[in-house]
């Protein structure tokens, strides 16, 4: 059957996982339309308000608090990180379930399409899985909670913005409001793995000065930034270095005129590393490599005091590695058990939230709700899957629960 996600006649259809314990009933037509109401919201990002609004009318319809912060501000969007805390039934240490409310372009007008139990978009656009997928999936947990009034501890919901252009609103995130010390984030694929570890970045800026000159007339009279910049870029290693780390140059930008030397040029790029004093020592070799092609230059430079050249570096995310026997994984492990799966500790070459909520002093495991080509107009993700990482959730909050209960 195939049909476009407009109405769901029936939303009394309800679901167990397939395997282990039992778990209180999850209402897949509710969590599908919630996914495909969620995903025809545009939330590019900087542009979560209307979305932010439409959850909070459902998080405070279901018991929570809301807090707005001041992320927004920060970075020039239209509103700020979500938070909806919902006190506990139990005396337990506060949990956190996060996803993030923006999405990447072509993400304006998506008409998702539901067939053979699996949801893509119409096709000109992304589906929007990343990651309303993780707005569904926590909305039905929190229906499912108060449905079946399960014990739990206090559940701190936490949507943030801007996480597709640099991590933005966790960055800025007002850790003030938050009681939590551990959680989860739903952003990865793998439904049977959970990331705790993810690398350092490293963001540089290169900018090279060279002259200008008339490159027809009197090309002698010029330096080209260009050409310098092309010298030092070719003498560094680039790509996968080792396992742990890669190098990436994203841009490069210059010049003003086929008929002009370059007078500028401008690099930028990224280090990545699962070891920081690797990241660390690329950085310095390409600055090194920068400082060599510069300085030769100089020494027949026409134009006093050029070439010259300037480098920033900046930390973009701080990396995680989580102990696999720390309690958030092996919550999460033991709740997979639980359901018949093993459940893997993952490493990932790629940043998340959880990259900076871990380096808060915020534990977050990275969890998996099946999307697949996150980001193209192939994005897909499958409504079973999202009922089974619902359920996870749901096991890891009734097993926190009975570990802290009389």
């Amino acid at each position: 059957m195939v049909g476009f996600c407009v109405s769901h006649q029936d939303n009394t259809k309800t679901s167990k996982a397939v395997h282990g314990e039992d778990t209180p009933m999850i209402n897949k037509d509710r969590l599908s339309k919630s996914f495909c109401d969620l995903v025809k919201i545009d939330s590019i990002s900087r542009e979560e308000k209307t979305i932010s609004e439409y959850l909070q009318v459902i998080l405070k319809e279901l018991g929570a608090e809301i807090y707005i912060d001041k992320a927004g501000d920060a970075v020039g969007g239209d509103t700020g990180n979500l938070v909806a805390k919902f006190k506990g039934t139990v005396d337990a240490p506060a949990m956190m379930l996060c996803g993030h409310m923006d999405t990447v372009e072509p993400g304006r007008g998506i008409v998702p399409v539901f067939e053979n139990g699996v949801f893509t978009s119409k096709g000109n656009t992304i589906l929007g899985a990343d990651d309303k997928s993780a707005l569904a999936i926590i909305i039905e947990v929190m229906n499912v909670i108060r449905e079946n009034t399960l014990p739990h501890g206090p559940i701190e919901v936490v949507f943030t913005i801007c996480e597709e252009i640099g991590l933005l609103g966790a960055k800025h995130f007002d850790f003030s409001l938050m009681d939590s010390s551990f959680g989860y984030i739903l952003d990865s694929t793998d439904r049977k793995g959970i990331v705790t570890r993810a690398p350092y970045s490293t963001h540089f800026d290169i900018t090279v000065l060279g002259k200008a000159a008339h490159a027809g007339a009197e090309p002698e009279k010029g330096v080209s930034a260009i050409l310098l910049a092309a010298k030092a870029l070719a003498s560094v290693p680039w790509g996968r270095i080792d396992p742990q780390t890669t190098c990436n140059v994203g841009k490069i930008s210059g010049g003003v005129a086929t008929n002009i030397v370059a007078e500028e040029a401008r690099v930028t790029g990224e280090v990545r590393s699962h070891s920081k004093q690797k990241m660390d020592d690329i950085v310095s070799g390409i600055r090194a490599a920068f400082e060599t092609v510069i300085n030769e230059a100089v020494k027949n430079s026409p134009a006093p005091g050029r070439p010259q050249f300037d480098m920033a570096a900046d930390l973009d995310f701080p990396g995680t590695h989580i102990p696999d026997d720390h309690p958030v994984i092996r919550l999460a492990v033991d709740a997979a058990k639980s359901m018949g799966i093993d459940l893997q500790t993952k490493t990932s070459g790629g940043g998340a939230d959880a990259n900076i909520f871990t380096g808060k002093g915020l534990i977050t495991g990275v969890l998996g709700t099946g999307m697949t080509a996150a980001h193209t107009l192939e994005e897909s993700i499958a409504l079973d899957d999202m009922v089974n990482t619902t359920t996870l959730l749901l096991a890891c909050i009734r097993r926190h629960s009975e570990a802290y209960s009389a």
